[in-house]
């Protein structure tokens, strides 16, 4: 991973920025380049990645640190290879350790493993259902970190959380190797590639590991990548280089405070309202630009100044006005 130098002032900046996150360097060592890129100190995330995986990072820069409970719930998309075979304790191939030339088994394989049998088994994880997170996951057991405790070797006890795969499909054309000829390849009989979309808090690591269980012949992640959070793209993300190459130019990729929250609906302010809402006052309809929109306002609503700018995230509560949230100036 490059390392921008850490020289110079820091700046004073807002908004989200889309990174394309290379296999290796955790989310953690990614926020910390962005801080140097930037020259900025307040960089969080939306929810991180396992180092092994790619893919879109959504990094949140100054103010934008504060929205973060309103981004996290997002809906995510992933591509994942699960290799059928073999299961490993981390839930990926992070675990394989001197095993990694294992071939293990597939579909063809294994008489027992037939295409009915895993759309049969991959038809358990659509929908609404409880997930067992991995031993080696950020989860806390007792205080602890569950990783920590897997890395002793300690009994690690996760309780099953709720989660929902909206989507889960085989990407038949995507598991194939070069065979070095002239024909199209030949399918990797021991590769599993999906496609999930899944809300957030769901283990990929899991799914594989699962799967395995319920084939009976076990499985792990062995790569991932995150093409989607919420209605943002890994198209639209910076890799590390260009951020880097770009240097302080790379402002211009931050995404603005209020695009981050452009499914709430919004209401302008007038020179009044916006004072009130700027020290955390609650505002009425004789605050609005314009008066209650129709229908009446939801719960959340977008507070924005009278140029246009986000000034508040507000709710809407039962005496009629709209009380900030978090302000973000």
């Amino acid at each position: 991973m490059p390392r921008p130098t850490a020289h110079g002032p820091t700046t004073v900046l807002h908004g989200a920025l889309l990174i394309d996150k290379p296999s290796g360097p955790t989310s953690h060592d990614i926020v910390a380049f962005v801080r140097r890129a930037l020259k900025t100190p307040r960089v969080g995330h939306t929810g991180t990645l396992d180092p092994l995986a790619t893919g879109l990072l959504v990094l949140l820069i100054g103010h934008a640190t504060r929205l973060s409970q309103f981004l996290v719930t997002d809906e995510k998309e992933y591509l994942a290879d699960v290799r059928l075979g073999q299961s490993t304790e981390t839930y990926d191939a992070q675990g394989l350790g001197s095993n990694r030339g294992q071939t293990g088994v597939g579909l063809g394989s294994d008489p027992g493993l037939t295409p009915d049998r895993l759309a049969a088994v991959l038809a358990e994880f659509r929908g609404t259902f409880m997930q067992t997170p991995p031993p080696f996951s950020a989860k806390k057991v007792d205080g602890v970190r569950a990783y920590k405790k897997a890395r002793k070797h300690e009994p690690v006890a996760l309780a099953p959380v709720e989660v929902t795969v909206r989507e889960l499909e085989v990407l038949d054309d995507l598991g194939t190797k070069d065979t070095g000829t002239k024909d199209k390849g030949t399918r990797d009989q021991g590769l599993l590639r999906l496609r999930i979309v899944c809300t957030s808090g769901f283990y990929v690591r899991s799914l594989a590991h699962d799967i395995g269980q319920r084939l009976g012949c076990g499985a792990h992640l062995e790569a991932l990548r995150r093409t989607r959070v919420g209605r943002f793209q890994v198209a639209d993300a910076a890799t590390l280089d260009a951020l880097e190459a770009a240097g302080t130019a790379a402002q211009g990729r931050l995404i603005p405070l209020n695009t981050l929250l452009a499914d709430l609906p919004a209401v302008t302010l007038t020179d009044e309202g916006a004072r009130r809402a700027s020290n955390g006052n609650a505002v009425g309809p004789g605050h609005l630009a314009g008066g209650v929109p129709e229908p009446a306002i939801p719960s959340k609503v977008r507070l924005l100044d009278p140029s246009g700018t986000l000034l508040a995230l507000a709710e809407a509560r039962a005496d009629g006005l709209l009380h900030p949230l978090i302000v973000l100036r």
